[in-house]
């Protein structure tokens, strides 16, 4: 763990806010952006930020554009390859469990998966895609990205700037806020494979 915790503080030292930003860009809406530690990038990213490392308002800005703007890309490709996606066969990219499991969500929240799904790993990089897929309105679909896109894209880096700035020494506890993040992000996931193999 304290492997992970200094690989990803190193990264975002030396990639910067245009490091991060790539990574919330490509986990919100390209196939291949699915195992990306968004989450716990953010919030460190934030915590970073407040010790002097990077700016946090260039940071929640950049942040939240390449959120809501992965989702779109996400959103387009999803309108041009169409039912293809379905036909692929699984790869080390691709797994036709993850867009079963977003399916599901989609039938159980409807168009709040686009936001709900910003909080969940995997979900969160399929969404955008089977909205275009299922043919959602843009308008509709922006409108949960944006709000989205706001909440997780600037929230969790802001989150980290405020506990870094007001918490003396939060460095010592960084590592167990990141694995709870961590543990956090991955329970919605675990819990809906248990149910598949439940049902199953």
């Amino acid at each position: 763990m304290d492997l992970l915790h200094f690989d990803l503080i190193s990264f975002i030292k030396a990639a910067g806010i245009l490091g991060v930003s790539a990574i919330v860009f490509a986990e919100s809406g390209l196939l291949v952006g699915f195992f990306l530690p968004g989450d716990s990038l953010l919030f460190t990213a934030g915590f970073l930020a407040s010790q002097g490392w990077l700016p946090i308002i260039p940071l929640v800005l950049l942040s939240f554009l390449c959120a809501a703007l992965g989702d779109s890309v996400g959103y387009a490709f999803g309108r041009r390859i169409g039912p293809t996606l379905f036909s692929r066969e699984d790869s080390l990219m691709f797994s036709k469990k993850n867009v079963t499991r977003t399916q599901r969500y989609f039938e159980k929240y409807g168009a709040r998966t686009i936001f709900i799904a910003r909080f969940i790993p995997i979900v969160r990089t399929f969404a955008p895609i089977l909205a275009g897929v299922g043919g959602m309105r843009y308008k509709i679909f922006i409108r949960y990205n944006v709000l989205g896109a706001g909440i997780w894209g600037a929230g969790i880096p802001f989150l980290g700037y405020f506990l870094g700035s007001v918490i003396p020494n939060i460095d010592r506890y960084l590592l167990p806020i990141i694995v709870g993040i961590i543990l956090l992000s991955i329970i919605p996931p675990l819990i809906s494979i248990i149910r598949e193999h439940i049902k199953l």
